[in-house]
């Protein structure tokens, strides 16, 4: 019995996890308004020594949260992060160490998980909507950033970037900017992908099965477990990656947490972004978009151009992917891209 869910579960995850986390694709040209200008990150940064990312658990609001972590001695700003979903803070990591490389050790950068998408069953299987996350990450500014002194900027990927934008009209005071990388706003009704994950997250029985299926590779010992989710995800995913999807997305209450939580995100986002706010706070917004990304398609992008005129909008043709945070190269690029839009705003600011 078990050797056959082993093989089940083997040929199976490549699906299954390629739905969550898509593989790099060959991106056709595209001409539109607002493109990013031609920029070489520091490939340097790749090879040599930085200061590592700290990992802790914290309590909020009764909830325990993955936390990663890294403090500047003398901080002009506080970059806080909201991840995608999974919301595995771990997939982050070298993003949040390069980020902090390219801004000279002049912030502190704060990466929060989402609650339950955790290596630990710490809530005993409860599962957290999209509105309940926005909650916690409110609260986790109330309660651990509330005595910062230096100015809150957001930095949300996917669904991070709607929760940094709400989290941007709750906490108007300590918040300063805010920029979506590869947002996921609105329902795209031209993706298949989104469609089959509609279907199986709106199921209790497909995500159940889906989570027990994915959830039994954590039965195998953990060198197979690596090899199968190299040969399913890519040879190219980063160490971390790896160690992430083995230590988190093997644990059947993370993913029916990250199940569950997408169905609560496609109710939501079936209705129109807020216009009225974004065109308030156009400033204080940025956008980077993918060009083969059916989470935040060019089609969202005009549609954001043509309801908020100005608002500071590139597009990523890199091939780095929606799923950035699983190569190294992708997170450098992507942490160049936010160093360089956080730089501007700083000095504009200033002046």
């Amino acid at each position: 019995m078990l050797p056959r869910l082993v093989c089940c579960s083997g040929r199976s995850l490549s699906h299954s996890l390629t739905l969550l986390f898509p593989l790099p694709t060959f991106r056709t040209r595209f001409s539109a308004k607002c493109f990013s200008k031609n920029m070489n990150a520091d490939n340097n940064l790749l090879v040599k020594p930085r200061r590592r990312a700290n990992f802790r658990l914290c309590n909020v609001s009764s909830y325990t949260s993955e936390i990663l972590e890294i403090r500047a001695d003398a901080p002009t700003l506080h970059v806080l992060f909201v991840p995608g979903n999974p919301g595995v803070i771990l997939f982050y990591k070298d993003f949040v160490e390069f980020l902090y490389e390219l801004l000279e050790g002049t912030a502190s950068i704060t990466a929060i998980g989402h609650v339950s998408h955790s290596r630990k069953n710490l809530e005993h299987g409860r599962m957290f909507s999209l509105q309940e996350q926005i909650d916690h990450k409110i609260d986790f500014i109330r309660e651990e950033l509330q005595n910062t002194e230096v100015p809150i900027l957001l930095v949300g990927h996917s669904i991070g970037s709607y929760i940094s934008i709400e989290l941007f009209k709750k906490s108007l005071e300590k918040v300063k900017y805010c920029v979506g990388l590869y947002p996921f706003l609105t329902l795209n009704p031209h993706s298949t992908t989104q469609l089959v994950i509609g279907k199986i997250a709106k199921s209790q029985v497909l995500a159940a099965a889906l989570s027990y299926l994915i959830a039994s590779l954590g039965l195998l010992p953990v060198q197979a477990v690596r090899f199968i989710v190299r040969k399913s995800l890519g040879k190219s995913w980063s160490a971390n990656a790896v160690e992430a999807a083995c230590s988190h997305l093997s644990q059947y209450h993370t993913m029916r947490n990250v199940l569950y939580m997408a169905m609560t995100e496609f109710r939501k986002l079936s209705e129109a972004p807020d216009w009225t706010f974004m065109r308030e706070r156009k400033a204080q917004l940025a956008f980077l978009f993918g060009v083969d990304d059916h989470w935040g398609p060019l089609h969202l992008l005009e549609e954001i151009s043509k309801q908020i005129p100005g608002i500071a909008i590139s597009i990523e043709r890199e091939n780095h992917t929606h799923g950035f945070c699983c190569t190294e190269a992708g997170s450098l690029w992507v942490a160049q891209h936010v160093a360089n839009l956080i730089k501007n705003q700083t000095a504009f600011t200033n002046q």
